[in-house]
């Protein structure tokens, strides 16, 4: 037996992740820098080629692929019901939500829009609304773990942990749902859930509060914040942002009013948007109060939601929440495309069909933490190697839906 069980070559790691600079191409004082796959500052399996001169970035250079899920090829292999289980995979923190927009899509296609019964629509938009928190809560804790604040982290994931035990006791599933199916869902709330629902409210806007007080009023989160990742109103629009990162930079573009779809259009409810307070507009420290803020509407949501469900559209024995499930899902021949308000952003869904199979023929999704990923050459140039660990954060970026 051969003693030697590996031999190192200096081309191994080049061959298995190129870069796009040379060591040879460098100028004096530059060094290339590999952030990731594994820095936990990169929020997921992101690698960042950095041209760094010291600690000034000259160059950022993300590689994608380390979390490929082949979504887009499963969902052509599969029929229309059988692939909401995938998309739970894309955004995996907010799977509800991912859910509500695939589901959509497919009813537009079967011609299913508005004609859902009322209680099924208000149970969406609860789950997708308690999905938003936890997202967010996700979100606003491990940016507060980047920066260097530890407590707010524990306090937002104890409360985002009651979210994902309500979310476990509807669905049976923890994060990874598939609870919203087209033509319904896959159950009626469990008895008690509203109530157990109210009980929740005002424990997580009492968090909100503290972690508004201990976060965005501290001095020092401030200054690593404010005034740093900058990203002009023009520049979010020509990058494709959308979700938070936009309104961050001031532009109240909300698909849950601009397109209304759902119950939206009947609950009250304001968008965020960055103003500047303690910066510049469209900083780090707009983008995350956007989603603090965000965090506080989706609960007067529920709020919203909960009087409908007690009330006009109360749990009767008749109800079926399976009532208008087919049984084959087989659309016309045609294109349809159907966005809908993540917490991340815009998630769209482009369906092609022709008309005899129950499979899609094509099947495309416009994932926002893309978009947002490739604004981040644009906001780190030029900052220095700590001020990009702040902006990856105030981006919030998930590579399942990045690499898909």
């Amino acid at each position: 037996m051969n003693p030697i069980q590996y031999q190192f070559l200096p081309e191994n790691f080049e061959n298995s992740d190129p870069n796009k600079f040379r060591v040879e191409d460098l100028k004096s004082e530059e060094m290339i820098i590999s952030l990731g796959p594994q820095h936990p500052s990169t929020h997921g399996v992101l690698r960042l080629e950095v041209i760094s001169d010291g600690e000034w970035i000259k160059e950022v250079v993300p590689h994608l692929g380390y979390l490929h899920r082949c979504f887009e090829k499963h969902a052509e292999a599969l029929p229309f019901n059988q692939i909401i289980p995938y998309v739970d995979r894309l955004d995996y923190m907010a799977a509800m939500n991912s859910e509500h927009a695939y589901v959509m899509a497919v009813e537009k296609m079967l011609d299913l829009t508005g004609k859902l019964p009322k209680r099924i629509e208000y149970i969406r938009v609860l789950v997708a609304e308690l999905n938003r928190i936890a997202s967010h809560f996700v979100a606003i804790g491990t940016y507060g773990l980047d920066i260097g604040a530890y407590t707010p982290f524990l306090w937002l994931m104890r409360d985002r942990e009651e979210i994902q035990r309500m979310l476990e006791w509807l669905s049976g599933a923890r994060m990874l749902y598939n609870y919203v199916w087209v033509g319904g869902l896959f159950y009626d709330l469990p008895l008690g859930f509203e109530e157990k629902v109210q009980e929740l409210v005002p424990v997580i806007k009492n968090t909100i509060k503290e972690v508004k007080q201990l976060v965005e009023d501290n001095s020092i989160f401030i200054k690593r914040t404010a005034n740093v990742g900058v990203l002009p109103l023009n520049a979010a629009i020509n990058y494709g942002c959308t979700g938070p990162v936009l309104r961050g930079s001031g532009l109240p573009f909300d698909l849950r009013r601009i397109d209304a779809y759902s119950v939206y259009p009947e609950l009250e409810f304001d968008i965020p948007v960055g103003e500047g307070a303690m910066g510049a507009l469209g900083d780090c420290w707009d983008r995350n109060h956007v989603r603090i803020r965000e965090c506080e509407e989706s609960l007067r949501i529920i709020e919203q939601c909960i009087v409908a469900l007690l009330g006009d559209e109360k749990r009767t024995r008749e109800f079926d929440p399976q009532a208008l499930v087919p049984k084959k899902i087989r659309p016309k021949a045609m294109d349809a495309y159907v966005r809908a308000e993540n917490p991340k952003g815009e998630l769209g869904f482009y369906i092609r069909t022709d008309g005899r199979s129950d499979i899609p023929q094509r099947l495309k999704v416009r994932a926002c933490s893309f978009h947002h990923l490739s604004v981040l050459p644009y906001l780190a140039k030029g900052t220095y190697l700590a001020d990009l660990v702040a902006i990856i954060g105030s981006l919030d970026l998930v590579m399942g839906e990045v690499d898909r």
